[in-house]
């Protein structure tokens, strides 16, 4: 990893940034390719899903629709352990999602007048589940259990076709869909999966959903771009993300060790550790090394570290590192602070906090209950990660009596004047003439 000395300087939020720019050249080239992949299966449907999955999965012949026994089958031999571990995840994300969901309120303006807030769920909602470098039964956990709390009634689930299981989607997959009782599932991936979300497919009973979520590559978040307005999304994930800010008391190791398992996930992947410690800079570099060569994918994340969106950061002060760390707004951001618990609320912008040095983003990915569907590429300075909320309408309800409208009866007529729209104000005298 480089090391990037920004100490005894003046700088802006866009200084900071420029100092660890984000991979973007992989998804501007991407998003002209995603739109044409999702027109091509608005035209064309089954036929353009299939041509794809021999394209890209190098599959052919299978069921796009996958059988209701495909599911209980893979449930059926799902390791023990893995179950065990995807019912405690289940449970943890259902309780903290709960607290999501707002209780509707009711504001009297006056006497017969009423404006309620509800929050209404979406009807029916398309689940995406990437399925290349790895399998993430926990991205089916995260995006289907906030639906349901949500209330919502109709929940497909998409994931591609794997060559190397004859055309099905990978059983892990498969299995908690099962757990979660997912009926509605499809072997489909990339662009084309989300462009057959948005518009349905006829001849698989595929009827277009209202809101689209779950992570992918570049194509998946490009192809949400090509969609918006037709449907909802969630943010469009791009690579992973890991911040670290660390004084001179944190661990060495421990930094190490989470960097790397961020950059374990793709080439792109962004860690960087931000601190005012000049020896803990040069310890951790020297740890990232050792276990980086280690690991199982040393190859992944040597390229994801060794990329200009990686770096170890060395900052003035404490508030240099806040100050950096809410311009840059990571996906994940972990304080490795002697009094993380107080600092934790200076730093605004991240995808989620994880505060003090036993709470790392893999627990977050897995089993803490928080959801591990997150804003990249610095979208955590205005957009929060997935929860109930995303699949929650709020809606105004308003209920005024004869007496509460006459009371303001005089007040719309003046403004719908002021406005030159008369008539407004005459739909209101419309109700007090004989």
């Amino acid at each position: 990893m480089r090391t990037i000395d920004l100490r005894g300087r003046e700088l802006s939020p866009s200084d900071m940034l420029a100092a660890v720019p984000r991979a973007t050249q992989a998804r501007a080239e991407a998003l002209d390719t995603a739109a044409r992949i999702v027109e091509d299966v608005r035209e064309r449907g089954e036929i353009a899903l299939r041509e794809q999955a021999e394209r890209f999965d190098a599959v052919t012949a299978h069921e796009v629709r996958v059988p209701e026994s495909h599911i209980a089958e893979a449930l059926s031999t799902l390791a023990p352990e893995v179950r065990s571990a995807l019912e405690e995840a289940i449970r943890r994300v259902r309780l903290a999602s709960a607290a999501q969901v707002p209780e509707p309120r009711v504001t009297r303006i006056g006497e017969g007048a009423v404006i309620t807030q509800r929050w209404q769920p979406v009807h029916r909602v398309g689940v995406y589940i990437p399925g290349g470098k790895a399998v993430y039964p926990s991205s089916v956990i995260m995006n289907v259990v906030p639906a349901q709390v949500a209330g919502v009634e109709q929940i497909a689930l998409a994931s591609p076709p794997q060559a190397d299981q004859g055309g099905r989607i990978h059983p892990t997959i498969l299995a908690a869909a099962g757990l979660l009782g997912v009926t509605e599932v499809y072997a489909m991936g990339g662009a084309g999966a989300i462009g057959a979300f948005a518009y349905g497919v006829d001849s698989l009973g595929l009827d277009p959903v209202d809101v689209v979520s779950g992570p992918g590559n570049n194509y998946v978040a490009s192809a949400k771009r090509a969609v918006a307005g037709v449907v909802g999304t969630d943010s469009e994930a791009g690579a992973t993300e890991i911040l670290v800010v660390a004084d001179a008391a944190a661990d060495p190791r421990l930094i190490a060790a989470d960097l790397v398992s961020q950059a374990e996930h793709d080439e792109q992947a962004s860690a960087v550790l931000v601190t005012d410690a000049a020896k803990l800079a040069e310890q951790v570099a020297v740890e990232v090394e050792r276990i980086a060569g280690l690991t199982r994918h040393s190859e992944r994340v040597a390229a994801a570290l060794a990329g200009p969106q990686s770096a170890i950061v060395l900052v003035d002060d404490r508030a240099m590192a806040t100050a950096f760390s809410n311009a840059y707004a990571p996906e994940h951001l972990e304080l490795h602070l002697v009094d993380a618990e107080e600092a934790a609320s200076a730093f605004t912008s991240a995808g989620a906090v994880f505060v003090g040095d036993q709470t790392p983003v893999s627990l977050g990915d897995y089993m803490a209950g928080s959801n591990h569907v997150l804003p990249t590429g610095g979208q955590a300075r205005y957009a929060p990660g997935l929860g109930a909320y995303t699949f929650l309408r709020p809606q105004q309800v308003i209920s005024y009596d004869r007496a509460a409208l006459a009371l303001v009866r005089a007040g719309v007529v003046a403004l719908a004047e002021s406005e030159v729209l008369p008539a407004h104000g005459e739909a209101i005298e419309a109700r007090f003439s004989a």
